[in-house]
């Protein structure tokens, strides 16, 4: 038997103990349950010969967070995607105001102005007389009212046709709960409560007046009620008011209800007035009305005098000196009986082509004459009170023949 030689049978065993030890690495590579990461770079097993192919991840919605992956699956699962940017809106360019918005407030008449800020407001008066822009002058109609508006159509008929050419305001009593006018009729105003005798029928009215002067298209301010109806078309109304260099706020010699506590507080018996609250005035006066304080609060005070609407307005006309810019009459009829607390009403019944065309005229009793100074004037009243509702009929159907309208 031959001899083995060592030095054959060494590289034999060397290479079987290689062989081992690569079989046996290898074995580990595929058994073994740990992470990728730990495997040298040049043994990391490719993904598909280690576990199941995952399934692709939804497409129609993202979660919110991400579960904790894996260790089988941490290499093949990425973070969730972020959210796509919102697409913002394109911002618009700003407002150009231009002259004309600056002549009214648009947005309605609806605000949250307290009175003083309201009066402080409507006081502001350019001061530069010549206006760059061509105005048409409007004639403010103001409506102070305790709720609906039974004489409605027959101020539908006389406005018709002549848009552009008038304002309206309207101040109801807060408790009002009827749906407002529609336009172009009527155009409510923040109010407050207003009581027959107080001086809060004074405060309604500059309130009115206020928020008109905020339109600087208007150039003339007519206070009137529910039961005031038009004695003349538009046209002549309009061209009358326009066209006038007074004011029409009643004023005239009174001394009743007059007491020591206005001596006290510098309103004389000589300056004591008393009229009609129902007035007619230019912007210059509406604006000296707002603007007015010292006097205001005096009539407001503790003087325990009532009617004081009849009094603050036709008094102030001699306490600002107005002058010949008033002309101390009224433009709305109304009939008083003597010792009588409120003038006559009208119904249908009463309402008669010679009672309307003697409202016009003054009954003979107009206190002035025509501009030639010979006979009776065309007219001496544009406005009457007081109508109920129930004269609506008659009177829609006398306004083509005897008002000139409709």
């Amino acid at each position: 038997m031959p001899a083995l030689h060592s030095g054959s049978v060494l590289p034999n065993v060397v290479t079987m103990l290689l062989l081992l030890s690569i079989g046996f690495v290898l074995g580990m590579v595929c058994t073994a349950n740990f992470h990728e990461s730990y495997l040298p770079p040049f043994l990391q097993p490719l993904p598909s010969l280690l576990r199941s192919p995952s399934p692709p991840p939804p497409v129609t919605e993202l979660p919110s967070q991400s579960p904790s992956p894996s260790p089988e699956t941490a290499c093949v699962v990425g973070p969730p995607l972020p959210s796509p940017p919102s697409q913002q809106p394109t911002p618009s360019p700003p407002a150009i105001l231009g002259f004309a918005d600056f002549l009214a407030p648009s947005g309605g008449l609806m605000h949250n102005m307290t009175d003083d800020e309201l009066l402080w407001r409507a006081s502001m008066v350019p001061r530069v007389a010549r206006v760059p822009w061509r105005i048409v002058p409007k004639v403010a109609f103001l409506f102070l009212v305790r709720g609906d508006l039974p004489l409605r159509p027959l101020w539908e008929k006389f406005f018709a046709g002549h848009e552009g050419l008038y304002s309206i305001y309207v101040h109801a009593s807060p408790a009002y709960t009827g749906s407002p006018p529609p336009a172009p009729y009527g155009r409510m105003i923040p109010s407050q409560n207003t009581s027959w005798g107080d001086m809060n029928l004074v405060d309604a009215e500059r309130r009115l007046v206020a928020t008109a002067l905020l339109d600087l298209a208007n150039a003339r301010f007519a206070l009137l009620s529910e039961s005031c109806i038009p004695l003349l078309p538009f046209p002549a109304v309009y061209a009358f008011l326009t066209g006038s260099n007074a004011s029409f706020v009643d004023s005239y010699v009174d001394g009743a209800r007059h007491a020591p506590f206005f001596t006290q507080h510098n309103v004389t018996l000589a300056q004591w007035r008393k009229g009609s609250q129902w007035f007619e005035m230019d912007r210059a006066i509406a604006v000296e009305v707002v603007a007015e304080e010292q006097f205001m609060a005096v009539f407001r005070g503790n003087h325990g005098v009532a009617n004081m609407e009849e009094h603050y307005l036709p008094t102030l006309v001699t306490l600002l000196g107005w002058g010949a810019r008033n002309a101390n009459r009224t433009l709305t009829y109304a009939k008083w009986r003597a010792g009588a607390w409120h003038p006559a009403s009208y119904g249908g019944r009463a309402v008669t082509p010679e009672l309307l065309e003697g409202m016009r005229r003054g009954n003979g009793e107009c206190g002035y004459r025509s501009k030639d100074g010979g006979g009776a004037v065309e007219f001496c009243f544009m406005f009457a009170r007081k109508f109920s509702g129930d004269a609506l009929g008659k009177l829609l159907e006398l306004a083509p023949k005897v008002m000139g309208f409709g």
